[in-house]
């Protein structure tokens, strides 16, 4: 039960991840360089490179991959959710039962 729960916590720093590096992207910069080298870009994908090796980790301790795979869609629940309280973005109703059906496909397959 623990790894699905780290599993769970990869899922969700991989989403802050994508925070920092939006938060990073709307920056200008002077040149191309620094656009990608920059303080919310570095760690943007520092996190993301810690979500990967803890879902590794997870996968070796016995997760089985299609697990991993499912339980990575609470990205599409996570994402949406982080971009409305950080960055105002809007979340129509259409996005939020498209979301409600991914969420019921992960019950379903955990049920």
């Amino acid at each position: 039960m623990m790894y699905y729960l780290l599993v769970v916590f990869a899922v969700l720093a991989a989403a802050g991840a994508q925070m920092l590096l939006k938060q990073g992207a709307k920056k200008q910069y002077p040149s191309f360089i620094r656009q990608y080298l920059n303080p919310w870009v570095i760690v943007g994908y520092g996190i993301m490179g810690m979500s990967m090796l803890l879902n590794i980790f997870c996968l070796s301790r016995g997760i089985q991959v299609k697990e991993v795979s499912i339980i990575e869609s609470l990205s599409y629940l996570f994402v949406p959710c982080l971009s409305w309280l950080f960055f105002k973005e809007k979340v129509t109703w259409r996005k939020a039962g498209a979301i409600a059906v991914i969420m019921a496909g992960v019950v379903v397959f955990f049920a």
